[in-house]
């Protein structure tokens, strides 16, 4: 009797299970990818709007912060005006001041007028005054007796009670007042610095400063061998060239003080680089000699004559409310 064979299943159908089990994972893989890419990408969206809401709130405050600087310059420029015109006002209510009280005092000497030669020549004395005081303290540098000769005249101009010169009156004391407010002669302070300078050169260090120890041991022998020194700029050594050193240092200072006497600063300038050359050929380095070469350095800047913009403004106003005659 035969047997009866058991029939085999399609693979058709078997592959295209797979494929479909295969297939499914990877659609919900892309999708997955999908997702997430938009997710991804809506973030960065956000993100760069924020970036630019927050670059123009950025902006906002930097035009807020250049307003606010342009308002501070501009309240500090009014305030320099207000002080400045502050100043001027107080100064026009000071010479108002003067002024009115000077008519005072012209209106008050009205009762017993002087005559009119009497007049003139009081006014002479006056401008020769004035003009004493102004070559006084251009030609020699007096500011003593430049004051004393202003102090004369504005007597002798309080002495006409004419209202007329109430002008002259006023700028003269201002010109006093300028001439008492600048303090010392300069002349007089440039020769102090530099009779300073010369008492204390005797004072100065005769010997170099000890240098420092060798690093090493073989600078330490070589130096007791040998003794380097600078060939520029060395020192008089030999009593002679010393004593001829000291002398020509003295002719210079003399010469020095001479061209400060006659406010000559291109001859002091000369005088005091021929001192300081002296300086360093005659004394070692040292601070106490750096100090004395810092005050003559200062010396050559010094000015020799007193600023006084406002110097002859009376002599001028005088002059012209004379006349020619």
């Amino acid at each position: 009797m035969e047997s009866t064979p058991t029939p085999r299943a399609a693979p058709g159908p078997r592959r295209a299970a797979w494929l479909l089990a295969l297939l499914v994972p990877a659609v919900a893989l892309v999708a997955m990818g999908a997702l997430a890419w938009r997710q991804f990408e809506a973030a960065r969206q956000a993100q760069a709007r924020s970036a630019a809401a927050d670059r123009q709130r950025l902006e906002a405050l930097e035009e807020r912060i250049d307003a606010l600087r342009r308002d501070v310059r501009a309240h500090a420029a009014r305030i320099q005006q207000g002080e400045a015109t502050h100043r001027l006002l107080r100064e026009e209510v000071i010479g108002l001041g003067q002024r009115a009280a000077l008519l005072e005092e012209s209106v008050r000497r009205l009762a017993n007028p002087e005559l009119d030669a009497a007049r003139a020549l009081r006014l002479d004395e006056v401008e020769l005054l004035l003009a004493q005081g102004q070559q006084r303290l251009l030609l020699s540098g007096d500011l003593e007796g430049a004051r004393r000769a202003y102090a004369l005249a504005a007597r002798l101009l309080d002495g006409i009670p004419d209202p007329g010169w109430v002008d002259v009156r006023q700028a003269l004391a201002q010109e006093r007042a300028a001439l008492d407010a600048l303090g010392d002669d300069p002349r007089a302070a440039a020769a102090g610095r530099l009779d300073a300078v010369a008492a204390a050169l005797p004072s100065l260090p005769r010997e170099p400063a000890a240098a420092p120890a060798a690093a090493s041991w073989w600078e330490r022998a070589m130096g007791r061998l040998v003794e380097v020194r600078p060939s520029t700029g060395a020192l008089a050594a030999d009593p002679a060239d010393r004593a001829a050193g000291l002398a020509a240092l003295q002719l210079e200072l003399t010469l020095a003080q001479g061209a400060i006497a006659r406010g000559d600063r291109e001859d002091l300038g000369a005088a005091l680089g021929r001192i300081d050359a002296w300086l360093v050929r005659l004394w070692p380095a040292s601070p106490a000699r750096e100090r004395q070469r810092g005050t003559l350095r200062a010396l050559r800047d010094q000015p020799l004559a007193p600023e006084l913009p406002t110097l002859g403004s009376t002599l001028e106003q005088l002059r012209r409310q004379r006349g020619p005659g």
